[in-house]
């Protein structure tokens, strides 16, 4: 579990022992492809024009056009739609090591809307530089392209909690998933990680209201699974957590770890 922060090509990440590459898109994808130390570089260097951005601020709207991709080196963004009545749902997560819509440029515009839900450090990268790195490095473009493959199967499971899980069932989840992949970037503590995501944050994600949200998150400290305080959870009982979401991580691909086989 990551203890601290470092300071690595200009991005503050968590990281874990043992680990010799911190930056969150590395972290991610060397455990989707044997990466070598140019593929690292490539990637690092991705992060060379970051920006730091405010909380709930949005990056690029529906109906833009689009020219880059977005890559999330540390605080928390979501995809969403929003109605002409104001009703938003959100339709994904991007945390660090996220990189999106490296496709969507094919489509000419986005059809939803990304926005930050917390303060943090982004970076915009162009088409032309992405495709370069596809073409040059091989196993980058495999792991980008695994990666993509996990954000469908995501969403895939994201439609069965909304489809056929209860809402303590959607909830527990939900903070599987964010444990399981914040994990896997070295963003995590001994037993929770950050979590700046409000009630209405939730509601819109799984489908219920700001009161059916508060009876379920008062229903998982009652039964001492999670602690909820100063935008930090803990996650007091993840196998029961686990058990009641029947959360199985396998659509994430988080088993999988080629840190080790950097050339």
């Amino acid at each position: 579990m990551s203890s601290g922060l470092e300071q690595v090509s200009g991005v503050r990440c968590a990281s874990s022992a043992g680990s010799r590459h911190h930056h969150p898109l590395v972290r991610k994808l060397a455990r989707l492809a044997p990466l070598t130390e140019a593929d690292a570089a490539a990637l690092s260097h991705l992060s060379a024009g970051m920006r730091q951005v405010a909380a709930h601020t949005d990056l690029v709207h529906e109906g833009d056009p689009l020219t880059e991709a977005v890559l999330v080196l540390q605080g928390f963004a979501i995809r969403y739609k929003l109605r002409d009545t104001g009703a938003r749902q959100i339709l994904a997560y991007l945390v660090p090591g996220d990189l999106c819509d490296l496709d969507a440029a094919l489509l000419g515009e986005l059809d939803y809307t990304i926005s930050t839900l917390s303060a943090g450090f982004v970076a915009r990268i162009p088409r032309e530089t992405l495709s370069d790195i596809l073409e040059q490095h091989p196993n980058v473009a495999r792991g980008l392209r695994l990666s993509k493959l996990i954000e469908e199967a995501t969403t895939r499971c994201w439609l069965a909690n909304v489809g056929c899980r209860s809402a303590l069932e959607r909830v527990a989840h939900l903070l599987c998933e964010l444990q399981v992949r914040l994990q896997t970037v070295g963003f995590t503590t001994e037993n929770g990680y950050e979590f700046p995501i409000t009630q209405q944050d939730l509601g819109d994600t799984v489908g219920l209201s700001n009161v059916h949200v508060n009876r379920t998150l008062r229903a998982l400290r009652e039964q001492h699974l999670i602690g909820w305080h100063s935008k930090q959870l803990t996650i007091l009982d993840l196998p029961r957590l686990q058990e009641i979401a029947e959360f199985k991580p396998n659509y994430l691909r988080a088993t999988a770890d080629y840190t080790q086989l950097f050339l």
